[in-house]
């Protein structure tokens, strides 16, 4: 149906992060007709009062493991090695079909709540049939657009079965590589053979344990050839600036988790790095077993980081950029969403201005950023279709 979005201080992030005061956004059907003033609302099935609310894009999470949501907390002390043992090592095995996809639902349903309107689920749970079709049964069932990142097992032989079955509308698909550091090169080979034939881009983990190893892991990517893929980098936290200029050259991507990264002691978010360096860079929650799950916990993180780090140049325009279209980029879909571009899908959100914590806002961008929650998410939408309004979840 059309749908009216009217009056409401718009902020568009392509070209370049804009603001626009008193401006309304005509929806048709699954997609953004018009953004612009005084919009006609004739043959509109419904029109939404934007006024005091701010319009923007939702945000893209370019890596989260949303299984995991049913471990809140569960290793909120503890280091990288206690994760890799105890949710990985100890949980993951236990996971049964049922129990992914109550999981993934919940967590999926989280990140709608939150304004998150695209997801890359980066899973360790495609270890059956059974576990991928409940999973993916979730994500559509929660009506956000996914990414389902498939890891694939040494012995998979379902990772083509699950793109034909599953693949469409809302849900596109990526290998989600362990990659080298992990299991070794054997089985990164693998994994990227798989890639090639099934025609998917890559999103895996690397750069997170030491410079001399990131050292190494690049030469072998650039020795078999690796880079011919799409590749979205994860962490990536000892890559050196000659690195990122190879990510960028190659097409690539950085995926940076701000908050968990230095919860678990990876190391310091190389977020200003990678930017410089002209690669798309995107924000991920990576987990909730220690860390929070909502964009706006991600987006002060990083922002408080980098210019912490002596990053006056680094703006909140830059950050909203990274929560929204560059986050599109990252995972495949940057034609698609991450703006309000006329022709792109309508996935947008509105945020209240009138909650105590977003009174006498001055700079709309710089209020998204540093002074907005999950509470302030009055209205979702996702292909045109609403998932949360009047600050509940439908």
């Amino acid at each position: 149906m059309r749908i009216l979005i009217k009056n409401g201080t718009v902020i568009d992030t392509s070209p370049s992060v804009t603001v626009s005061e008193r401006t309304d956004v005509l929806i048709d059907g699954e997609r953004i007709e018009a953004v612009g003033p005084r919009l006609s609302s004739d043959d509109c099935a419904e029109v939404v009062d934007a006024t005091g609310m701010l319009v923007l894009p939702g945000f893209v999470d370019s890596h989260r493991h949303t299984w995991q949501a049913s471990y809140r907390a569960i290793v909120a002390d503890d280091d990288l090695e206690t994760y890799f043992r105890v949710v990985l090592g100890e949980l993951a095995p236990a996971v049964t079909p049922e129990a992914a996809r109550a999981a993934n639902l919940a967590g999926a349903r989280e990140c709608l709540d939150s304004g998150v309107t695209t997801l890359l689920d980066w899973t360790h749970l495609t270890r059956t049939p059974e576990h991928t079709d409940a999973l993916v049964e979730a994500l559509q069932a929660s009506g956000i657009r996914a990414v389902l990142g498939y890891c694939p097992t040494p012995e998979d032989t379902d990772a083509r079965r699950a793109r034909d079955a599953h693949v469409g509308g809302l849900l596109t698909m990526a290998i989600a590589a362990l990659g080298p550091e992990i299991v070794g090169e054997e089985q990164a080979l693998a994994e990227w053979r798989l890639a090639r034939e099934l025609d998917l881009p890559v999103s895996v983990h690397l750069g997170i344990t030491s410079a001399e190893r990131t050292r190494s892991t690049m030469e072998f990517l650039q020795a078999n050839g690796l880079f011919d893929r799409p590749i979205t980098h994860i962490h990536a936290i000892h890559y050196s600036d000659d690195d990122f200029k190879r990510v960028a050259d190659t097409g690539g991507s950085v995926s940076v988790s701000p908050a968990g990264e230095q919860i678990l002691g990876m190391g310091h978010p190389p977020t200003g790095r990678a930017a410089a360096a002209g690669a798309p860079v995107s924000f991920s929650a990576d987990t909730v077993t220690c860390g929070p799950g909502d964009m706006f916990s991600l987006m002060r993180a990083a922002y408080a980081l980098e210019r912490g780090r002596g990053n006056g140049a680094f703006t909140t325009r830059d950050v909203l950029r990274m929560a929204t279209i560059d986050g599109a980029r990252t995972v495949g879909l940057g034609d698609v969403t991450g703006s309000l571009t006329p022709g792109k899908q309508a996935d947008l959100i509105l945020l209240r201005t009138d909650t105590p914590g977003m009174s006498g806002l001055q700079d709309p961008v710089g209020g998204v950023v540093l002074n907005a929650d999950t509470s302030t998410v009055d209205t979702v939408l996702v292909a045109g279709r609403f998932r949360k309004r009047e600050g509940r979840l439908l």
